[in-house]
């Protein structure tokens, strides 16, 4: 009976949702592309880097002892990103924490596409301005390689999520990779797409 309901969970999941369209791929094209062109003076429309991916990553370490937690997570996860999770698995067993090899420790989405610009579109315009106080994402926590990764604290910033169904306040990590040669092109290329940095005071 189990295995039933949760193959009927999936299917939901798989065909809930259209794929999103998104103004930003339009964007990207026609003014993005010819900016970052001129600003670095690119001699080919090639050279100008693009978001390559987005990737969700949530922690679950409940999930060892409580399933809700983890069919929580798979649920939220697919409602904000439009896409089915997957489930992440232990690797090796940690005899401290009681958590063997195998065992479900967190979810993960990664996005391509029109689903990775529509998530992207929604977190700048709606999810990330209901952030309380919010003053912008840290501008210094790029990985070097010109790709980004900033935590979110808690899923109720996007507003499909029902609060009455939430049984959790859980946040997760978004990663935002690109293929910049440089931290600076790339957050040039994220402040293009109007990307909230923190302003400096200086």
């Amino acid at each position: 009976m189990a295995k039933a309901k949760n193959q009927e969970k999936t299917l939901k999941m798989e065909t809930k949702r259209e794929i999103p369209s998104s103004a930003l791929i339009e964007q990207y094209h026609t003014d993005i592309v010819p900016k970052l062109k001129k600003q670095f003076s690119f001699t080919s429309v090639m050279q100008v880097p693009r978001i390559q991916k987005i990737v969700i990553n949530r922690g679950v370490g409940e999930a060892t002892v409580d399933t809700k937690a983890l069919e929580s997570s798979l649920d939220e996860l697919f409602t904000i990103t439009n896409q089915k999770p997957v489930v992440k698995k232990a690797k090796k067993s940690v005899a401290n924490f009681k958590l063997r090899a195998g065992q479900p420790v967190g979810v993960m989405v990664t996005l391509r596409g029109r689903r990775m610009y529509a998530f992207l579109e929604k977190l700048i315009n709606e999810a990330l301005p209901r952030i309380r106080d919010f003053r912008g994402l840290n501008p210094n926590s790029f990985d070097g390689r010109g790709s980004y990764t900033f935590g979110i604290r808690e899923q109720l910033i996007f507003a499909e999520i029902d609060y009455n169904k939430v049984d959790k306040v859980r946040g997760f990590n978004v990663s935002i990779i690109t293929n910049a040669p440089t931290d600076e092109i790339g957050r040039a290329l994220l402040e293009a797409f109007s990307f909230p940095f923190r302003k400096d005071k200086n």
